[in-house]
């Protein structure tokens, strides 16, 4: 439980200088994160990626699926 928070705000704050936005604060990275892992989780099955279930894939896919959530909120709001 410790491991996937610490791993879901170090997720979204990656994800956050990936993008180059400022970082929103620990419970939106947490978040962020979070939401990012089950995204990333998603969008690499439906791309038949298969990823290590080391602390390293979970970190890698939730910054992915994060970094997907910035790009689509940055271009709903321009």
């Amino acid at each position: 439980m410790i491991g996937s928070i610490i791993i879901g705000i170090l997720a979204g704050l990656i994800a956050s200088k990936i993008m180059g936005s400022e970082s929103k604060g620990c419970l939106i990275n947490l978040l962020l994160g979070l939401v990012g892992g089950s995204v990333g989780g998603w969008l690499f099955g439906v791309l038949g990626i298969h990823v290590n279930p080391s602390w390293i894939g979970e970190l890698g896919t939730a910054i992915v699926g994060a970094t997907v959530i910035l790009w689509i909120w940055a271009k709903l709001k321009s």
